[in-house]
């Protein structure tokens, strides 16, 4: 899991955009349920409840696989677009990632997903705080002028 974001709400956003890439990516619900389970703080989504979990468990379904995946059964999602939907001083905010979504078994389909969680500073990294996941807007294909009227702003990598 990349780590090391800084405590500002872009580097919360970025720890978001990583922790729900390395969940889908696993292509299966037991690594969906190791990253919620190392990066919830207590009170927050869990192994059963935690949205991202629901959408691997959705994605195996589509595909006919079951919880465990497949070799064969390749998820990619990228961070393309992101906003601040809100923050609480330095150490509490609500980040929101607009992602593309790639899903490959014999073919390749394409979609947009979003996703937007309580993220909270604790003592050196960003965790998905406790409290019901907030609402997350539309998923948009990002870089249209849905997303952006949404509020999404490009992500820029250096």
């Amino acid at each position: 899991m990349p780590t090391g974001f800084p405590n500002t709400p872009e580097g919360a956003l970025a720890q978001l955009a990583a922790i729900d890439q390395v969940a889908l990516q696993s292509g299966s619900l037991a690594g969906a349920r190791a990253v919620i389970s190392a990066w919830a703080m207590p009170g927050g989504p869990t192994t059963t409840s935690w949205s991202g979990v629901r959408a691997v468990g959705r994605l195996l379904d589509a595909a006919g696989l079951s919880g465990a995946g497949s070799t064969q059964f390749a998820v990619v999602l990228t961070p393309l677009m992101g906003l601040i939907k809100g923050s609480v001083g330095s150490d509490f905010v609500i980040p929101c990632v607009d992602f593309e979504l790639d899903v490959t078994l014999q073919r390749t389909a394409r979609g947009a997903v979003a996703d937007c969680q309580r993220m909270v500073w604790q003592t050196d990294r960003w965790l998905i705080g406790p409290g019901a996941e907030p609402f997350t807007p539309p998923s948009v294909w990002p870089g249209t002028d849905a997303a952006s009227s949404v509020g999404y702003r490009d992500l820029r990598h250096e």
